[in-house]
């Protein structure tokens, strides 16, 4: 990259933080504003990270004409900033998930196109080497006719996390464990599980599911949403799969992706490669369990939600950085950031209905 890129955040909540942090250790990039309604809030943001503070997000953007925004509001309030940016001209980069319905992210995709910009997600795990690696073993077969491809996100959440926040609210966090939590191992799994299936880019890997929710560890007058989540998928090409989703099993464990077939097995704890095992061995292979046999530093957000290195998310802004700078594509484009929303939705109503669900 040679360009430099101004950046503005709109919500700057702990997450933003990370965000800011991160665009400090970008060379082609500087932060010039952040934007939210506290007042005490916006001004200690302002003076930790050097920029300016908004109370206004359309006034931050039209008084400091960034070339990228980066939405950081409640996970229900990432639609208006990007239709706000894209009016402008603005290249938008959105935390997760994208918006708490397709119908929502359809929109935010339909005012990128017309206005001729570039929509991303964040979804910063497909950053980590550990990912990657099992990532570039799927597209190299070593998986064979994958059997399952799981995720076990066992977390906890205190009461007080909920308590007066929009997250555990329908309106804005739109789900609980699963959109909230859980969206990063959901992810992560149906774009390791696609790289072993022809597919056309844009399609869903996962066919149906059935699932059930509830609430089990937290009140009713304090969450509406679930805090406990299991659901049973089929992907398209026959391979079997189960989430778990979790803010109710105290004291919260690391998250868990396991991906297995005829030929050999994967599975990560956190940051650690518990199985690496292969029938077909290769050179490789024991320098890979070594390199990724160290356990994890952090609790990786099991327990503590901003326990998590903030490295990851650098990554993801670089990535897209450079596919602007490139005009390249943008691995995590709108599209396929949809992609775990639309699981998401579909287990929610099998949850509701009690019936499977197919995804369109």
């Amino acid at each position: 990259m040679s360009a430099l890129y101004r950046i503005a955040i709109a919500g700057i909540g702990a997450v933003a933080d990370m965000h800011a942090m991160s665009i400090a250790d970008i060379e082609d990039a500087t932060l010039v504003a952040g934007s939210c309604r506290t007042e005490q809030k916006g001004e200690e943001f302002a003076t930790e990270h050097d920029c300016e503070w908004y109370e206004d997000t359309e006034r931050m953007l039209e008084e400091t004409s960034p070339d990228i925004l980066i939405v950081c509001t409640p996970s229900g309030a990432h639609l208006e900033p990007t239709l706000a940016a894209a009016e402008r001209g603005i290249h938008v980069l959105c935390e997760k998930p994208l918006e708490i319905t397709t119908e929502r992210i359809d929109r935010m995709i339909e005012a990128a196109e017309t206005a001729g910009i570039t929509i991303g997600g964040v979804f910063q795990q497909r950053f980590r080497d550990i990912f990657r690696q099992v990532h570039e073993a799927a597209i190299d077969d070593r998986f064979g006719k994958l059997s399952v491809a799981n995720a076990y996100v066992p977390w906890w959440r205190e009461d007080d996390y909920y308590d007066g926040a929009w997250q555990g609210t329908q309106e804005l966090d739109g789900g609980g464990a699963l959109m909230n939590q859980s969206i990063h191992g959901i992810d992560a799994t149906q774009w390791l599980a696609s790289a072993t299936m022809d597919l056309d880019p844009d399609e869903n890997p996962i066919e149906e599911v059935v699932a059930y929710t509830g609430r089990r560890a937290h009140d009713d007058d304090l969450i509406e949403v679930e805090d406990t989540a299991v659901a049973i998928c089929r992907y398209h090409d026959g391979t079997l799969g189960q989430f778990l989703g979790a803010t109710s099993m105290y004291p919260g464990s690391l998250r868990r992706i396991q991906l297995a077939g005829r030929n050999g097995t994967a599975e990560i704890l956190e940051d650690e490669l518990v199985t690496w095992e292969f029938q077909e061995e290769r050179e490789t292979d024991t320098t890979i369990r070594e390199r990724f046999a160290a356990k994890s530093e952090t609790s990786g957000g099991a327990a503590d939600p901003m326990d998590i290195d903030y490295s990851n998310h650098r990554e993801n802004i670089e990535a897209f950085l450079e596919a602007l700078a490139t005009d390249a594509h943008y691995p995590l484009s709108a599209t396929e950031a949809r992609k775990s929303v639309a699981i998401i939705e579909a287990i929610y109503e099998s949850a509701d209905t009690g019936s499977p669900v197919r995804l369109s």
